[in-house]
């Protein structure tokens, strides 16, 4: 389906559940899909509608056909319409997540000012909330700190507003760097971030490391992560459900110990201390 949407011209596809059930983690090789799935394709306004339609509907079939729905759209400015009914958000004691453009009066605690643009993290996921707990309860104060699979930079920028000394924000995404960097510049934080692939910060060492993917790159990337982590430093895991929690900890036992977990909903956040004289 998204094959013969994008033949068609389409600029984006995305694939909704219409059932109250998970898909998380597919296999490698895989692309399954729930047993009933809204497909929705994004084309340029020019695009002639009445020809898309008998376009598309010459290739499916009958049942496909007749629910085959072709709108257009006012052009907007998509990401701003998707957190436009975001409002600020308290994780644990004082550490506060403000979207861009909202207002806070807040006087008595650190605010995060936040536009995800096209990189996940607002911090209305568990899995982020869950990271934004912690650092609000650890002491982060003159930290180096590594912010994994960064997203919006939400985490790493929230280190940095509560006293970190530095944060590497690390992603393959050329678009979270980019959030990233302009939520720290927002944040004034900017001086003190650095963006990059894991390849350009090899060989660095952080007291703290935060890593919200999933628990499958979590597993496959332990060596990785742990070679990120001094000796007493914290790593802080998340992106993983209750079921994966087990597994994501066993992983780690040859790096780390006196884990601690934390859940919210279906999802585990999971961290460990760094065991001296192991490598």
């Amino acid at each position: 389906m998204e094959l013969l949407l994008e033949a068609r011209g389409a600029l984006a596809v995305s694939f909704d559940n219409l059932e109250d059930s998970s898909l998380l983690e597919p296999a490698p090789g895989r692309q399954p899909l729930w047993s009933r799935t809204r497909v929705s394709a994004l084309f340029e306004g020019s695009v002639n509608a009445e020809e898309l339609r008998v376009g598309l509907i010459s290739t499916l079939t009958s049942e496909l056909a007749a629910t085959l729905q072709i709108e257009r759209q006012a052009d907007q400015d998509w990401a701003r319409v998707c957190v436009a009914d975001l409002r600020p958000l308290r994780f644990g004691a004082r550490l506060w997540v403000c979207p861009c453009g909202q207002q806070t009066t807040v006087t008595d605690g650190v605010v995060v000012e936040l536009d995800p643009g096209l990189a996940f993290g607002t911090g209305t996921h568990p899995t982020t909330a869950l990271c934004l707990e912690w650092l609000d309860a650890a002491d982060v104060r003159d930290k180096r700190v590594v912010d994994y699979g960064c997203g919006s930079g939400i985490l790493g920028i929230a280190a940095l507003r509560l006293g970190a000394r530095s944060v590497v924000a690390i992603d393959h995404d050329p678009q979270a760097l980019q959030a990233t960097r302009a939520n720290a510049e927002r944040n004034r934080v900017e001086e003190r971030l650095q963006t990059g692939s894991a390849e350009r910060f090899a060989g660095m060492q952080a007291e703290i490391l935060l890593a919200n993917i999933l628990a499958r790159p979590l597993i496959d990337l332990e060596q990785e992560l742990a070679s990120w982590v001094v000796q007493d430093g914290a790593i802080v895991l998340s992106g993983i459900l209750n079921s994966q929690a087990a597994a994501v900890t066993q992983a780690y036992r040859r790096h780390f110990a006196g884990f601690v977990a934390a859940q919210k909903e279906e999802w585990m956040r999971i961290a460990g201390t760094r065991v001296p004289g192991t490598t």
